[in-house]
């Protein structure tokens, strides 16, 4: 790598949310292994609301759903502006067009391995190669290339007091909270309504748990929780669609758990140090589930492999998906109340301060 100081890095990572959360600790990096270097990151729209007022970061918003003219847009926002380095970090067509209205000397991208769509002839560096890393680790590395540390794991979402205090509203103080977020963008990830609802029955009912239920405004989001809570037999706050990104992100740092399939949730959760029990079996928990809850995670995913690929572990392609018709349901409601025993037999004794960030 060239010698000359890094002054201005732009980073390129626009979709998804739990993506998004793992290019913080990137941020963070930077600013402690380069005080005072300009970075913007190209984002995407619904992304940006959860983290785009990150401090000391000059976010461009890109709105994919504008077509053409969002490249249009993005292309004036760019006109007369050049960086030391790109920090390419996604892998699609659409991430790859928008990174060639970037200017940039260093142009840092994935691995021969992992680059499709086109990706190499847009980078002119590539990240070491690692057959079996975790996404976030993966996104660490992009600072090697740079000649810089990885980024450590650890976060920061900017959350104010409005955040908090709807979260207060909502979170039991005399009780732990369990929030199911059930949904998942991709719904051959999603547990059956009927195993949401008897996991959520048996926290209330067994462990006197409060149970909350959350997800976006979208129908199908709205119609899950809903059936869910009309399925079960205990008390329970269904909050769906009431809340902004921000204030989920709230309620889950001053809740004591979060159950939720492979999605954007479980990864915000992990950033403000709330344990997740994830639900795996269309995906790999290893490579793309909650960072600091690996171990409180239900994995079937080796079953699904062997049952619909005829495939071990070792033997699939890092990050090969299960997304088919019956995966999830080998993930049982024993599977996951025995998770939530033993994760409720790991914490502190229950007090009024149970809620410890509320």
């Amino acid at each position: 790598m060239s010698q000359t100081p890094l002054q201005s890095i732009c980073l390129l990572r626009l979709s998804a949310l739990g993506d998004v959360t793992h290019v913080i600790p990137v941020v963070l990096s930077l600013q402690e292994q380069l005080p005072g270097v300009g970075i913007t990151w190209i984002i995407g729209k619904l992304e940006a609301r959860l983290v785009g007022d990150l401090p000391g970061v000059t976010f461009i918003v890109f709105d994919k759903r504008a077509g053409w003219r969002g490249y249009r847009d993005l292309y004036r926002t760019l006109r007369g502006q050049r960086f030391d380095a790109l920090l390419h970090m996604q892998l699609a067509a659409r991430a790859n067009l928008v990174s060639l209205l970037v200017r940039a000397r260093l142009r840092v991208g994935y691995d021969r391995a992992r680059s499709k769509d086109g990706h190499g002839l847009c980078i002119n560096r590539r990240i070491a190669p690692a057959p079996r890393q975790h996404v976030r680790d993966c996104l660490a590395s992009f600072l090697q290339p740079l000649g810089l540390q990885p980024a450590a794991p650890r976060w920061h979402i900017p959350l104010d007091e409005k955040d908090h205090a709807f979260a207060r509203r909502h979170l039991a103080a005399d009780r732990r909270t369990l929030v199911i977020s059930p949904c998942s963008s991709h719904a051959l990830r999603n547990w059956p309504v009927s195993h949401y609802a008897a996991l959520a029955d048996y926290a209330a009912g067994t462990h006197g748990m409060q149970v909350i239920l959350v997800g976006s405004p979208a129908a199908h989001e709205q119609e899950t929780c809903a059936a869910i809570a009309a399925a079960m037999q205990q008390p329970v706050e269904n909050i769906c669609g009431q809340d902004t990104l921000k204030q989920l992100a709230a309620l889950l740092a001053g809740a004591d758990l979060l159950v939720a399939p492979d999605t954007g949730p479980a990864h915000i959760a992990s950033s403000v140090g709330t344990d997740v029990l994830g639900l795996f079996a269309a995906s790999n928990p290893q490579r793309s589930g909650p960072y600091n809850s690996l171990h409180w995670c239900v994995d079937r995913y080796p079953d699904a492999l062997r049952r619909f690929r005829q495939q071990s572990v070792d033997e699939a392609r890092w990050g090969a998906k299960v997304e088919v018709p019956g995966a999830m349901e080998l993930v049982t409601v024993a599977d996951a109340t025995g998770k939530l025993d033993q994760w409720l037999a790991a914490q502190k004794p229950a007090t009024a301060e149970s809620g410890r960030r509320r």
